[in-house]
């Protein structure tokens, strides 16, 4: 039978040259890609993307249904010449009617416990060329609408599609000829266009600057509550970044702050990074930014061996103190982390919080500072860091799974003569907002 299903699937032809051309713009082929600009309006391609695919699901109807291979696969023909091919036992599991889902809560009711995993097709009916009715063997019913059918095809173009829809996969990398995007800071909390805007190119970017905040504390709780909330951590909802006697954090004193990201001493850093300045000393205090997986991109074609040590060897890291409360924390991370496909996917590196414990064979030692030095140097590299000084009154908002970031030491003083506000949030909430905002504006287009 398999053989059967093989060869059949090898002749299906689904979502053709008009999916292909959709997906080619979304898809990141080289790691050199050129950096952009909010001028250049690069999130309509998403919004324009996501439209143009809906409306070719709505436009879609059904030519005829079938049941194929002993009833355990149904195929839906198409109009438009293509075909879907849906295995029986998905089908039965994602039944739509009342019984088998909650359509208030948009939740699966059948239980897995009552799914019969070998379970055929008893009868199947096309009705008007918009749904599929299935009758199965216990004569239940089941009902699929035709663009809910297409939206969930299971080839290979159609999951990718979903995968750029859902996920907002794309990142655009950039070095130091990064054109910093910027955008208003009221703007963002009172337009879902412009908070859409904010959000899609944090998301392809991993960097966007607000202006025209107040200078004063209280703005990044503002922000919390237009994607949802910040996370509280143990420095606290917000956290003040100045210099302090007796600091508890290397932030908090004048010194450089090397390259880092922030947090790799939990087991799910946050996402995403808040600062706001409200106050900027006269000299010294630049902030410094570049692109963690673009440069670890780097790191892979230059020296396979130094990026398989960093992909592979766990690190630990201890931070140990009072703030928001008080503290003891210890984690174990890879440096580079990368997902199945080998994709480079969150960066976890604080060279300040990185413990002096180190839980591997004392031989691989020496290779793995060697290894972690050459990613370093790269990262500091003037081809790939990007300097800027942040004025009182903007917020800078970046992925700290992706970005690394650090500071130019600065003068102390008497008083206070540099001050940032910072906060977290997760990517959870912060994707959950760019799904609604983008359902929101496309609604009014």
């Amino acid at each position: 039978m398999w053989t059967a299903i093989t060869k059949y699937l090898l002749r299906i032809k689904v979502h053709g040259d008009c999916t292909r051309t959709l997906l080619q713009t979304q898809r990141c082929k080289d790691s050199h890609q050129k950096h952009f600009s909010l001028g250049r309006r690069p999130w309509q391609s998403s919004l324009r993307t996501v439209q143009a695919v809906q409306a070719l699901n709505m436009s879609l109807a059904i030519r005829k249904v079938e049941a194929l291979e002993t009833n355990q696969f149904i195929c839906v023909h198409w109009e438009d010449g293509d075909k879907s091919l849906y295995p029986s036992v998905w089908l039965r599991d994602n039944c739509q009617c009342p019984d088998c889902f909650l359509h208030s809560a948009k939740a699966r009711k059948l239980l897995l416990e009552n799914l019969d995993v070998n379970i055929v097709v008893k009868k199947v009916v096309l009705q008007e060329g918009k749904k599929v009715q299935i009758i199965w063997p216990d004569d239940h019913t089941s009902e699929f609408e035709a663009d809910w059918l297409k939206k969930r095809c299971f080839s290979e173009e159609e999951r990718a599609k979903n995968l750029e829809e859902l996920f907002f996969s794309e990142h655009q990398y950039w070095g130091s000829d990064l054109q910093l995007p910027a955008m208003a800071f009221e703007e963002v909390l009172h337009s879902d266009e412009s908070a859409y805007k904010w959000l899609i190119t944090l998301k392809k970017m991993g960097i966007v600057l607000l202006t025209g905040a107040a200078s004063r504390q209280g703005e990044l709780i503002k922000l919390g509550q237009r994607i949802g909330f910040l996370r509280l951590t143990f420095y606290g909802p917000t956290w003040q970044v100045q210099d302090k006697a007796d600091a508890n954090n290397v932030a908090y004193t004048t010194e450089k702050l090397s390259f880092h990201t922030d947090y790799p001493v939990l087991q799910f850093p946050p996402g995403v990074q808040l600062l706001h300045c409200i106050k900027q000393t006269p000299s010294g205090g630049e902030s410094e930014v570049v692109d963690g997986f673009h440069v670890a991109n780097k790191l892979r074609k230059q020296n396979p061996q130094a990026f398989q040590i960093l992909t592979s060897t766990l690190v630990d890291f201890t931070d140990v103190g009072v703030d928001y409360c008080d503290f003891s924390m210890q984690s174990k991370q890879k440096i580079i982390d990368v997902d199945d496909k080998g994709q480079v996917v969150r960066i976890n590196f604080n060279n300040a919080t990185r413990d002096s414990i180190f839980d591997i064979p004392v031989e691989k030692v020496k290779p793995f500072y060697t290894a972690l030095k050459d990613y370093v140097d790269l990262l500091n590299s003037t081809d790939n860091k990007y300097t800027y000084k942040m004025k009182p009154g903007e917020i800078v908002v970046f992925d700290n799974w992706r970005l690394l970031h650090g500071r130019q030491s600065y003068q102390a003083g008497t008083e206070v003569s540099r001050h940032l506000e910072g906060a977290y949030a997760d990517w959870d909430v912060v994707m959950s907002r760019l799904r609604i905002l983008q359902q929101n504006v496309m609604s009014k287009k």
